[in-house]
């Protein structure tokens, strides 16, 4: 299957990174990547995923 670099990350309204889940070799295929928001205010975040040829960005309400 081959070895793919994994980035994931999570983003504040205003586009500043606020945690990096992944980021790291992996071998092809399916993975989890455990998110702890405890410390985050309630309120809206996206996090991205991107690999060697793929990126996707999405939005998450966080409510406490």
């Amino acid at each position: 299957m081959g070895v793919i670099m994994i980035t994931k990350n999570i983003i504040d309204i205003t586009g500043r990174e606020m945690k990096t889940l992944v980021n790291e070799f992996r071998n092809a295929g399916g993975h989890e990547a455990d998110f702890d928001g405890s410390w985050l205010a309630s309120g809206v975040y996206y996090y991205t995923l991107e690999t060697n040829n793929f990126s996707e960005t999405r939005k998450m309400i966080l409510i406490k």
